[in-house]
């Protein structure tokens, strides 16, 4: 009998072990555990140990991302810190879009060695309908996605990733983000932005607000030039994997 499961296919959590020094990957809103893969598995062959987290309500089917908050998908992150950390002594934080925001924010009180922020929102674009959105999930119960920007279109056509926003999940984000503002002072850990000029999902001045925002005296952004919102699986992915290394090697032999 074939086995059946939840969780898409292909869009499993990931582990690679190694070393002691290791690095949780955390994927974007609607998107899956794959999304970040090769990047793990870049990593790993350079010594690092590996854990791709799967967020909660993620990976499944779009009504379990209606019910969760964004405190479940903290909770997620939190949760592939504490199992990394039965097996690392030193873990670095990374994420993609939202999972670049809660890197952020986890960042701010989880005891690391530093945090990588890719592609990820600081602020929704400026509509008025955000401040009602709660009363909009009864009239309007899923938001459709734009146009996509991916300039690599082999990763394009096997993303695996929910079709649409369910309306509950953007009003989500916007508390996330309004709470992530307030706390990005708080965040002294070593802080690498990484961000395409050409994203047209989440606009470079995300990348420049988080910079301005945050406390750590070590901070810097990486720009790439011609990749859409996924860096990772973008053209540009290997400039990305090779910055991530660099930054980890400098602060793990610091600590």
């Amino acid at each position: 009998m074939q086995k059946s499961t939840l969780t898409m296919t292909g869009a499993e959590p990931f582990f690679f072990p190694s070393g002691k020094v290791g690095c949780l990957l955390v994927h974007g809103l609607t998107g899956t555990p794959k999304e970040m893969r090769w990047m793990g598995e870049y990593l790993h062959k350079q010594g690092i140990t590996i854990m791709g987290i799967r967020l909660a309500g993620h990976a499944t089917e779009p009504d379990d991302l209606r019910r969760t908050r964004w405190q479940d998908w903290l909770t997620s992150v939190e949760d592939g810190y504490n199992l990394l950390s039965g097996t690392c002594e030193q873990i670095f934080l990374a994420g993609l879009s939202l999972g670049g925001s809660l890197s952020l924010f986890a960042a701010s009180y989880l005891p690391a060695q530093g945090v990588i922020s890719i592609s990820a929102p600081c602020q929704l674009p400026a509509d008025w309908r955000l401040k009602f959105i709660r009363l909009f999930q009864h009239l309007q119960p899923r938001v459709p996605k734009g146009t996509p920007d991916w300039r690599n279109p082999q990763a394009a056509a096997d993303h695996l990733e929910y079709p649409y926003y369910p309306t509950p999940s953007i009003a989500e984000l916007r508390d996330l983000l309004a709470e992530l503002r307030q706390i990005l002072p708080q965040v002294k850990l070593p802080a690498l932005i990484i961000h395409s000029r050409a994203d047209q999902s989440v606009l470079p001045e995300n990348a420049e607000q988080i910079f301005r925002a945050l406390g750590s005296p070590h901070k810097e952004i990486f720009w790439v030039e011609n990749s859409g919102h996924v860096v990772v699986r973008e053209p540009e992915r290997q400039q990305v994997f090779d910055r991530t290394i660099q930054f980890i090697q400098q602060y793990a032999a610091l600590s």
